[in-house]
């Protein structure tokens, strides 16, 4: 059981990583101004508040800042999981995780889609793999 977490927890980390790689660069294209936002993101009733091209512009802008630095946390959480072995580690993860799941869930409230759907449930199954593997982690480390 013990080698299947651990596998299971290096798939969480990479997740992570990518994710991490992603929403830098992302952030990054948002705070230049070079990409609107992802309508997939908002809901229709947010999208419809940013109608005027400025105001779009701005808030997208902003996004971008918070994308960036969401990815230097992504990027942390990787390496709290990848690390493993010490308690800090596993609630950095688990407290980054747990945000990310309710953060989604807002997401979810005004527009149902795969995409926000598809990290809802990749976050969850962190946290179960996260509930699994830290049980080992906190304890017998």
């Amino acid at each position: 059981m013990s080698g299947i977490i651990n596998i299971l927890l290096l798939i969480c980390g990479i997740f992570y990583a990518v994710l991490c790689i992603f929403s830098i660069v992302t952030g990054m294209i948002y705070m230049s101004g070079k990409k609107e936002l992802n309508p997939l993101e908002l809901s229709d009733k947010f999208m419809e508040k940013l109608s005027d091209p400025e105001k779009r512009t701005a808030f997208a802008k902003k996004m971008g800042f918070v994308t960036f630095v969401v990815g230097i946390v992504q990027g942390i959480t990787s390496y709290a999981i990848l690390k493993a072995g010490k308690p800090l580690y596993y609630w950095i993860a688990l407290g980054f995780t747990i945000f990310s799941i309710g953060s989604v869930s807002v997401k979810l409230k005004g527009k149902i889609n795969a995409f926000p759907l598809l990290k809802f449930v990749a976050y969850v199954s962190i946290l179960i793999v996260l509930l699994l593997g830290g049980t080992r982690i906190l304890f017998f480390s």
